[in-house]
């Protein structure tokens, strides 16, 4: 877990899953899955078993698994994910591709502010 109030820079390999409410700054490699908060900013490359997108994130993303991006997450960069499910309200500068073939899942967002 990278708290609120932490930035941590430099690259992050973990094995397992992270939880970020703070800011990273530098490439990710993630073996489990990853949690972006609504107030958490990551700034770099990152690779995951999955992920949750409510904050921002400003490189790339490639998701072996599924992808969820909230309806308050800004990305900017290219996303890859075997599936992607996008709030409204979300919004993703870049190139999308799911690897799976299926189509992207557009939902409204019900989870409280």
């Amino acid at each position: 877990m990278v708290g609120p109030g932490v930035t941590f820079r430099g690259d992050m390999i973990v094995p397992g899953s992270v939880m970020l409410s703070g800011t990273v700054r530098g490439d990710g490699d993630i073996g489990g899955m990853l949690s972006i908060a609504r107030e958490a900013a990551w700034e770099g490359k990152v690779r995951a078993s999955a992920a949750v997108i409510a904050g921002t994130l400003e490189g790339s993303i490639e998701v072996t698994g599924a992808l969820e991006v909230g309806q308050t997450a800004r990305i900017k960069g290219q996303v890859t994910a075997r599936s992607l499910a996008i709030a409204q309200g979300a919004v993703i500068e870049g190139e999308m591709q799911v690897t799976s073939g299926d189509p992207i899942i557009r939902f409204e967002e019900k989870r409280g502010g």
